[in-house]
């Protein structure tokens, strides 16, 4: 017997796993944001549970039935994970439940997909997709002709699956083809920076943190900020003047998340290469979130991922409006700016990083 992979759908019932470790435990709020930005429309929120994980369906078997007796009801078209699942186990699910599974990973990636605005975006958004795809292949994803077994199909051909092998891994060649060209001219650009000595910053931090809008706010730019999950994918770099004889070259780049995917990372790595180029980064962080602390810690594991730890940076708590707090620059015990508190969104505090560009960056003021 053959498995069809479902069609998708927008109603869905978002499964939370607890897990045995409270370390390694997904945020539920950050989950649903996930799939608000998505598009879901979510019918259901269903919790497990401090769970053992089971090879089969990766949650318990009375669980398993529980939830395919809610998605007959609510008739849902997915059913979304907050936890990496195997292949086989997003099979296993989809045969019981009847309908799409989708895990955190193919949650970000959809997102990812959504937002790609720039050619170099969406191919590399397309590339991680298919490195995702290329482990779960089954009938119902090759569009071209087919070769399948049984009787009166059988011949010295490729199977299905070896077709569909062969035509993704040719995309993936052509991809990372067209990607290392765009990185080209991306690395001739930056040695032009690097001749004339420009000083280069880039903006970095957890996911809707208010990257963007605090570029635009210094830029007068016009990158796309909104109040949700990955709203930039792009980079965008932009000269800033910080007085008649200062300026530096500020990049806005995409937000970082929990488990960022590690093909996403891979695939985004030429976009996030104005990110280990950089003289200095502004760590942009949500002030007003509970969870800054664990959100500024997973910003730092991404930017180790990708060799860019080592790199200068400035703190910038952003939002500190919503906290009641005024707009200030913090110093270490020797004096060096370790920090600027501010509002992107109201304006409040600006010139206060742009005193703190000047200083961190060391340049002399004639």
């Amino acid at each position: 017997m053959f498995f069809e992979r479902h069609g998708g759908g927008e109603r869905a019932i978002l499964v939370h796993l607890e897990g045995q470790d409270p370390e390694a435990r997904e945020d539920p709020q950050e989950f649903q944001e996930l799939a608000v930005s998505a598009g879901a429309d979510t019918v259901a929120f269903f919790n497990v549970p401090r769970h053992r994980p089971s090879a089969k369906y990766l949650i318990g078997s009375g669980k398993v039935e529980e939830l395919r007796d809610l998605v007959k009801a609510e008739k849902v078209d997915i059913v979304i994970f907050n936890h990496v699942l195997t292949p086989s186990q997003e099979r296993n699910l989809e045969r019981v439940f009847e309908c799409r599974v989708l895990d955190r990973t193919g949650l970000i990636l959809d997102i990812f997909a959504q937002r790609a605005r720039t050619h170099e975006g969406k191919l590399q958004v397309e590339l991680a997709q298919l490195e995702y795809l290329s482990t779960r292949l089954v009938r119902g994803w090759t569009h071209l002709e087919r070769q399948k077994g049984g009787i009166g199909l059988r011949g010295p051909g490729e199977t299905q699956l070896e077709t569909d092998r062969r035509l993704l891994g040719n995309r993936v060649r052509l991809l990372k083809e067209r990607l290392a060209k765009l990185e080209r001219q991306r690395h001739v650009q930056r040695r032009s920076r690097e001749r004339g000595g420009v000083f280069s910053v880039s903006i970095v931090g957890y996911t809707n943190a208010g990257k963007s809008t605090l570029f635009n706010a210094l830029t007068k730019a016009r990158a796309y900020a909104a109040d949700q999950l990955f709203a930039t994918l792009d980079t965008t770099s932009r000269r800033l003047y910080l007085n008649e004889q200062l300026s530096v070259v500020l990049s806005d780049t995409v937000g970082f998340i929990r488990d960022l995917p590690h093909s996403l990372v891979e695939a985004f790595k030429a976009t996030l290469e104005e990110t280990v180029r950089a003289d200095l980064l502004l760590h942009v962080v949500d002030c007003a979130s509970d969870t800054r602390e664990t959100q500024l810690a997973e910003v730092n594991k991404v930017l180790k991922e990708i060799e860019a730890d080592g790199i200068d940076q400035l703190i910038i708590w952003n939002k500190c409006d919503l906290k009641g707090l005024s707009p200030a620059i913090e110093r270490d015990e020797t004096g060096r700016i370790v920090a600027v508190r501010l509002s992107a969104l109201k304006g409040e505090g600006l010139d206060l990083l742009r005193q703190a560009l000047v200083e961190r960056a060391d340049i002399p003021t004639y």
